[in-house]
């Protein structure tokens, strides 16, 4: 009797999946129902998870405590970026890969911020470049030296400011040099040419609430962003307008996350009316019903979702879970193929993502996690076993490398870039990274120009635009009659002197 039930509900699983009740259809399928059907074939099905030995672990670190919806780490392929526990202000830890083992307490940190950090990045065109967002409503910029710190850092290369609330959201895009997102807490978001050291684009009305996530799309030209109102929204920040949204895409009061894919949709992760952890798929095109829809299970963690689109994997870790689930998003449905799970005793506090640039080619790794405990940070290879020692092409497929498509000044003119792509056949070998330099722009540069297609404006710009010129010069004049006084005043101090060590004879 419970052969032929168990059969039953899989024929209603598989005849609802066709129906389009995707709900029960997928339900089947999630929660393992289709035990005997043929099963799907992918490469990284037998893909598996392994901790590393203790002494290749990173000891001893006073992970932050912060409550906030961070990954609390960041990763490239030569530092390990953490943000830990400081008195009186906030910091970071930079850790060479290499310096595993015990840190001395003493080790030196980045520590200009006056509030805890809540979020870094590192720059995916420079891998001494790191971002950090803060409490104190600053983002600033640092540049690490090659081998590792020292001394501990106060002194970032530039500090952006123009957030009221706290930032707790900072992301570089991806294929544009020196252009930098943030989102704080006053619900706005800022993109930053860092090179200038100025907020080229202000996003202010769009999220009524606290922005939970951001992410740019592939080619930079669009960002995704969740929202404490329930929405996920796509949004063309140079046009300044939204171009899709999506009501309740997660009905659950607890915080969502929203994800770019490289095909252009969108993937989503968080909770239902009854507190179970949903993950989705979008299309931007057509937000008006999911792509496909899976329950988890009923764990109150904030899933972070980590997303390689070399392979179009998604690897999704909870705050204070101890696991990390994958899953295969492709063409096929349900669209969102439940891979495996990797389990540990501890559960985690934040969680760094390598870059593929990053990882050991020679064995078949295709991921690598910072798993952070309260007190160490543990890596976590995901490998895919192969028998052969030569180089799989189709686990390694051209993947993004660190040279930059445009400079900032093009992509805020309205150029877009795809990734340039590296091949990683003989392994990643770094270049030469070069400083980040900051041109502070100044005001009075800025004269404006009368240009051929200006003269034939209307005459209230007209007459705006010989306001705003002669008050410059007005400026321009006042300045120079200070420089004249203070030569003259230096001048008669220089014969009073002159004077008085006369009399001193």
């Amino acid at each position: 009797v419970c052969i032929s039930f168990r059969a039953d509900y899989v024929v209603w699983g598989l005849w609802s999946l066709l129906v389009k009740d995707r709900h029960f259809g997928e339900k089947c399928v999630t929660h393992g129902y289709m035990f005997r059907r043929v099963v799907r074939q992918s490469k990284f099905r037998h893909v598996f998870g392994q901790a590393v030995k203790n002494d290749q672990c990173y000891d001893d670190i006073r992970v932050s405590r912060v409550t906030w919806d961070s990954a609390f780490c960041a990763v490239n392929p030569k530092f390990v970026a953490i943000i830990v526990e400081a008195s009186g202000g906030g910091a970071f830890l930079v850790l060479p890969l290499h310096k595993t083992g015990r840190i001395d307490k003493a080790y030196p940190t980045v520590c200009g911020h006056t509030g805890p950090v809540l979020d870094i990045d590192w720059c995916p065109h420079n891998d001494q470049v790191i971002a950090s967002g803060s409490e104190d409503c600053t983002i600033m910029v640092w540049q690490i030296p090659e081998n590792g710190l020292v001394t501990s850092m106060s002194e970032p290369v530039v500090v952006l400011e123009g957030h009221s609330k706290r930032v707790g959201i900072i992301t570089w895009h991806p294929t544009a040099r020196n252009i930098l997102l943030s989102a704080g807490c006053d619900n706005m978001i800022m993109i930053w040419n860092v090179g200038t050291g100025e907020a080229l684009i202000t996003l202010e009305d769009m999220h009524p609430d606290v922005i939970y996530s951001a992410c740019w799309n592939r080619s930079g030209s669009l960002i995704c962003t969740a929202c404490k109102d329930k929405k996920v929204r796509v949004i063309d920040p140079r046009k300044e307008e939204i171009i899709a949204e999506k009501d309740k895409a997660h009905e659950g009061a607890r915080p969502m996350r929203a994800i770019f894919l490289s095909d252009g949709n969108v993937f989503t992760t968080g909770f239902s009316r009854m507190s179970e952890r949903q993950l989705a798929l979008w299309n931007p095109q057509n937000m008006e019903e999911p792509i496909s829809v899976h329950e988890m299970d009923t764990s109150n963690g904030v899933l972070l979702p980590f997303y390689d689109p070399d392979t179009n994997v998604v690897y999704l870790c909870g705050k204070g879970d101890s696991s990390i689930r994958y899953f295969e998003i492709t063409d096929e449905a349900p669209y969102v193929h439940y891979l495996n799970t990797f389990t540990t005793k501890e559960p985690q506090r934040g969680m760094g993502y390598m870059t593929k640039r990053g990882l050991d080619v020679n064995k078949c790794e295709i991921a690598r996690f910072y798993k952070l405990h309260e007190r160490k940070c543990e890596p976590i290879i995901m490998t895919v076993p192969r028998k052969s020692d030569l180089f799989q092409d189709d686990l390694y497929p051209d993947t993004a490398g660190p040279d930059p498509a445009l400079e900032a000044e093009e992509w805020f003119e309205g150029k877009n870039g795809e990734p340039i792509l590296i091949s990683l056949k003989h392994g990643y070998i770094p270049g030469k990274n070069r400083d980040l330099k900051v041109v502070k722009k100044n005001i009075l540069d800025n004269k404006p120009k009368m240009s051929k297609n200006t003269e034939n404006t209307n005459p209230a710009t007209k007459t705006a635009t010989s306001k705003g010129e002669a008050k410059l010069d007005e400026v321009l004049k006042e300045i120079k009659s200070l420089r004249e006084l203070v030569s003259s005043q230096e001048k008669r101090i220089a014969k009073l002197e002159e004077q008085l060590s006369q009399m001193d004879i």
